[in-house]
């Protein structure tokens, strides 16, 4: 990879960044572009439906218009087509997911104390209150649910569906994968599996899709409990760099007990280089997982096939997507 940096300016760009992503953030955190609407209101106006300090939210809506996300005429500021279609919370395309973008803001403030201990520096969950947990698991699963729609089709016609009857989703989350499945094939019978407070989640955006009666939904944590049997293909999306090697080598061989034999493993995730600095995203995702697990990690081609060897699995084998993620694919023998 050639160097990216040759001036100064250059580089400005990049550390200074953070000031356009904090007004985005907070604009969206207030409800900026929902308050404005259709129509255009005065700094004051937005201020008063907010009970938030006017000269504040003025220079707020300001630095808006320098970004290019909302317009000042005499006075009166409106949303452009782009933050009334995105941004604008009862529109069908809402960027939901930013309230996760918006959470991690408040983790990689922590990065140096994480980096000097490798590992997370957070409290516990134990200690975050209930309203807390529930707004982060929302705001996570619609982020996850926005970048899942928008794979899970490309990613779906990669795999052969052929012989499979029954899936499995672990660790499925709204379960866009899953969804994409039972699309590809009507008579594809869906099991979602995800923690207590994510199925009520999953059930949700399934109803949406209109294929409630395709899914089976099971409850549990995939690194304590079974995940059943019988299925032709188990699918850990975006699931392993939440583990330690470990908890993976487990989580494997269980998914692949859970597997009728010739079923298939799939994993997509980021998988890495041999000297783990390419691709860029899965080597700033590394950074994301210190700072928010105690192992997690992104992990290269030969890690996951040696956990994939230790599971019985064989005929391994690595396809890349469109999306920067890879598929790693193994059969049950």
């Amino acid at each position: 990879m050639s160097d990216q940096f040759k001036t100064t300016d250059e580089l400005m760009k990049v550390v200074t960044a953070f000031r356009q992503s904090r007004i985005v953030l907070t604009a969206f955190e207030l409800g900026i572009f929902t308050i404005l609407g259709e129509g255009g209101k005065t700094s004051n106006q937005v201020a008063r439906v907010l009970r938030a300090n006017p000269r504040g939210i003025d220079r707020l809506m300001n630095a808006l218009c320098a970004l290019g996300l909302i317009r000042k005429t005499r006075g009166l500021f409106s949303n452009t087509l782009f933050s009334s279609r995105y941004l604008h919370k009862s529109k069908p395309d809402y960027l939901a997911g930013l309230a996760h973008t918006a959470n991690l803001w408040d983790r990689w403030g922590n990065l140096t104390r994480a980096v000097r201990r490798g590992g997370t520096v957070l409290t516990s969950p134990r200690r975050v209150s209930k309203a807390v947990k529930i707004k982060r698991t929302q705001g996570f699963i619609a982020a996850m649910h926005q970048r899942g729609s928008a794979q899970a089709a490309g990613i779906v016609k990669l795999l052969d569906l052929s012989s499979v009857k029954r899936t499995l989703d672990v660790g499925a989350g709204s379960g866009a994968y899953s969804i994409a499945l039972a699309s590809a094939k009507s008579d594809l019978a869906a099991t979602v599996f995800d923690l207590p407070e994510v199925i009520p989640l999953t059930r949700s955006y399934v109803s949406q899709a209109g294929l409630t009666s395709s899914f089976n939904f099971l409850e549990g944590d995939f690194n304590k409990d079974p995940l059943g049997s019988g299925y032709e293909l188990v699918l850990l999306s975006a699931i392993i760099h939440m583990n330690s090697p470990a908890e993976n080598v487990s989580l494997f061989k269980k998914c692949a007990r859970a597997l009728n034999r010739g079923g298939q493993l799939i994993i997509q995730d980021w998988v890495m280089s041999a000297d783990r600095t390419s691709p860029a995203a899965g080597a700033f995702f590394a950074l994301n997982m210190l700072i928010g697990t105690e192992a997690g990690d992104t992990f290269t081609e030969s890690e996951i096939r040696g956990w994939m060897k230790k599971a019985g699995l064989s005929r391994i084998r690595r396809l890349e997507t469109p999306f920067e993620s890879s598929l790693m694919i193994g059969r049950k023998t």
